[in-house]
């Protein structure tokens, strides 16, 4: 039977069926967004309004206007002290952690017996690496009395006080930031299997080396995986909380109370949930500012191949 042959449905019939489908999509998507509306929307207008007041969370919520925000950054010197701890972490941990991440994906980049089982294995500590327990075997082994300085004795050199000297814990905290490079290992390995291997093929062809190779070829066309993992690694910097919930405590003279920390301490410790709340929005604000400077620059060194092809047609 030919097509134009069959009688289309009236108009009216067409728009119930839309609406049918309509409704179905939206019975499917109804827990989705429940849950999205009660657990992130509500929430967030809520913490809007009490970053505005002061408020115990026991009382009634009493109007102060901007007071929380201009005593945050006019009369409270341990905020300041926990943006500091905070942007040091960042600054560190990110990038030493790509650049770990990159270096396995590289070596992991094979097909050679027991890669994929190396794979898995350098992908666990991601899974567990921001679990309490880590947190806490962190904090045996770098004790007083733990395994670092046992095995440091071994080699004849004194004990550090790792977590209480202020001029090494938030570098304790750092590499252990390190041992979670297993997420952004296997975004970079996905992004290396993407790239055609005729551009290698024929590169050798030409006669470059592995060094041209790898400065021409292969960093170009992952520039877009590195900025990914990038955006995401920094957003997950500033939400460091356990590894010094667990391990310091913001200890030793806030060298590592973070952002995250001082705010939970704000609120749950001290019941000061209208300043904590307000401290949460500068915080998304931050974070919105560091995502946006993250993005403008891209501009300037992340390649993409459909960009460069309109600008040389252009």
């Amino acid at each position: 039977m030919n097509r134009s042959s069959v009688p289309a449905l009236p108009l009216k019939k067409r728009r119930k069926n839309r609406r049918q489908d309509n409704l179905v999509g939206y019975v499917f998507l109804s827990p989705w967004l429940i849950g999205f509306f009660a657990f992130t929307i509500i929430p967030m207008i809520t913490s809007l309004y009490l970053a505005f007041t002061k408020y115990d969370g026991v009382r009634e919520p009493e109007w102060i206007g901007i007071a929380n925000f201009v005593k945050m950054f006019t009369d409270d010197p341990r905020y300041f002290k926990s943006v500091q701890a905070t942007l040091c972490y960042t600054f560190f941990a990110v990038p030493l952690r790509l650049v770990i991440a990159l270096l396995l994906a590289f070596i992991l980049n094979n097909h050679r017996r027991g890669t994929t089982i190396y794979r898995t294995i350098f992908y666990i500590p991601s899974i567990v690496g921001g679990s309490i327990g880590v947190a806490v075997m962190w904090k045996e082994i770098f004790g007083n009395d733990g395994l670092m300085n046992f095995v440091l004795a071994g080699f004849g050199i004194p004990p550090a006080a790792w977590l209480s000297d202020p001029r090494t814990a938030i570098w304790t905290l750092i590499l252990l930031s390190l041992w979670q490079f297993g997420s952004p290992m296997l975004i970079f390995l996905a992004g290396l299997k993407n790239i055609p291997q005729e551009l290698y093929e024929a590169a050798e062809i030409d006669g470059a080396d592995g060094f041209a190779r790898l400065t021409r070829i292969t960093i170009p066309l992952l520039t877009p995986v590195i900025f990914f993992n990038l955006v995401m690694q920094l957003i997950g910097g500033f939400m460091v909380f356990t590894q010094a919930f667990v391990i310091t405590g913001g200890a030793p003279l806030d060298t590592t109370l973070f952002y995250n920390l001082y705010l939970y301490i704000r609120g749950f410790r001290n019941f000061q949930m209208g300043y904590a709340s307000a401290m949460a929005w500068i915080l998304l604000l931050i974070v919105a500012i560091a995502t946006a400077l993250t993005f403008k620059s891209s501009n300037y060194w992340v390649f993409y191949e459909d960009r460069e092809k309109d600008r040389g047609q252009a």
